[in-house]
């Protein structure tokens, strides 16, 4: 049914949805890995879709961590607020990631431990990758991390405009396989880690 719904979506809006079939539950895992999930107090996922990122945040999130999920797509949105609905600590929003400082400021957050997006870059108008980038990397913690996947390495160079250190590693085992950036600004030397 996620498919199906995922499916229809892609085919009234692709360029906002990005892809034929919804993430992989080994590209959620891979998304996730890196989150230190017992220390972080605000968490953040863009383009939430049907929930496959969102699920595993939940399942191993603090319970006193607050989560919020931007989902710009009115029917995901709905999904999303039914089925999340019993979940405490838990904001959905139906906008735009580029309006992300506009809620923190609403919800009170001072601050951004991880951003976790399902944001389809390759398809955004650049204008407003670019905004989204920009607030995300000055929300974010020092040390903290913006967490994406890319079907190709071609937008690497987009966010390293705005990030100094990127881990790559790659999923296989995704339809299509997919590429995990794990972007940070702690100060460390710039260096992209490539994970095969």
């Amino acid at each position: 049914m996620k498919s199906i719904k995922f499916f229809l979506q892609y085919i009234f809006s692709p360029r906002k949805v990005g892809a034929v079939l919804p993430s992989s539950g080994f590209l959620a895992d891979k998304m996730i890995e890196s989150v230190e999930f017992h220390s972080a107090r605000y968490i953040v996922e863009y383009g939430v879709g049907t929930g496959v990122f969102t699920d595993k945040i939940i399942q191993f999130r603090n319970p006193r961590t607050i989560v919020m999920l931007f989902e710009s797509n009115k029917v995901f949105y709905q999904s999303l607020k039914e089925r999340y609905k019993r979940e405490a600590n838990l904001i959905i929003i139906n906008d735009s990631a580029e309006n992300i400082d506009k809620y923190l400021e609403k919800y009170r957050i001072p601050y951004l431990d991880y951003v976790i997006s399902g944001l389809p870059f390759a398809s955004l108008p650049t204008e407003v990758s670019n905004v989204i980038l920009n607030k995300t990397r000055k929300l974010l913690k020092d040390g903290g991390s913006f967490i994406t996947f890319q079907y190709s390495l071609l937008k690497v160079s987009l966010f390293d405009q705005y990030f100094e250190h990127i881990d790559i590693q790659r999923e296989y085992r995704n339809f299509p396989p997919a590429f995990v950036l794990s972007c940070q600004n702690n100060r460390i030397s710039t260096q992209w880690k490539r994970c095969e």
